[in-house]
């Protein structure tokens, strides 16, 4: 199985507690965890793109939104079959909806975790 990259904001806390989780399920280090709200991070993009959806690349291919998620998914073994489902564009283009209508109440949402807006 590849190793998989994913860039997130570290700033958002509904991102940061996300991820929180996502590193304590890939039990089998798996996954690259980078925290674009952080200078001097790497970008493989312009980082304000990086900051406002998640990223991954899995196996050198750079994905964003849903299809990254389910690239983290397949790289955790608890999560894998949700990935594998996933790899259907029908169930991609639902998972991007929703993800879509996340980042559309991402802002408010914040306000309620306690964390600062999105930019």
């Amino acid at each position: 199985m590849a190793k998989v990259t994913i860039w997130y904001d570290g700033g958002c806390p509904l991102c940061h507690r996300e991820i929180a989780l996502m590193r304590r399920l890939d039990t089998r280090r798996r996954i690259d965890f980078i925290d674009v709200s952080k200078e001097g991070g790497i970008c493989p993009i312009d980082r304000q793109t990086l900051l406002a959806r998640l990223h991954a690349s899995e196996n050198d291919v750079l994905l964003s939104g849903a299809a990254a998620f389910a690239a983290m998914w397949r790289a955790i073994p608890l999560l894998r079959p949700l990935g594998v489902l996933a790899k259907s564009p029908t169930i991609l283009r639902v998972l991007e909806f929703a993800y879509v209508t996340f980042l559309k109440a991402r802002p408010t949402l914040q306000r309620f975790a306690g964390g600062r807006s999105a930019r």
